[in-house]
């Protein structure tokens, strides 16, 4: 007997119901990729992609083969700035919001002496 669900599959099936957690998805790809996490951005775009536009329509967007875009979003992958733009500009256009950068202050930290 299956206990557990299958992590991708619940997001998966979330992200078809529940917009505002799309786009806060959609956010946090964004942000990983921004702050230099760019392994967990791809795979959390990877997973954003299967659940919601398809690599197969996104490849008819942005003009890239959907063979090249799952290599690109691997765990491995290296996609070129064009193309995350091309792939972010796709998605937001799906989900029918804007994509705004802004910056806040970063938390000054006490450093603590041992």
């Amino acid at each position: 007997m299956k206990l557990a669900r299958d992590f991708r599959q619940t997001v998966g099936e979330r992200l078809h119901y529940d917009s505002a957690f799309a786009n806060a998805l959609l956010v946090e790809t964004g942000n990983l990729f921004l702050n230099g996490e760019s392994q967990s951005a791809r795979l959390v775009l990877r997973d954003l992609v299967n659940a919601t536009i398809g690599f197969e329509a996104l490849a008819e967007q942005v003009s890239i083969s959907s063979k090249s875009l799952h290599r690109m979003l691997s765990k491995d992958g290296n996609p070129r700035m064009n193309n995350i733009a091309a792939i972010f500009s796709a998605i937001s256009k799906n989900f029918d919001v804007h994509i705004a950068i802004s910056i806040a202050k970063a938390n000054k930290r006490k450093r603590i002496l041992a």
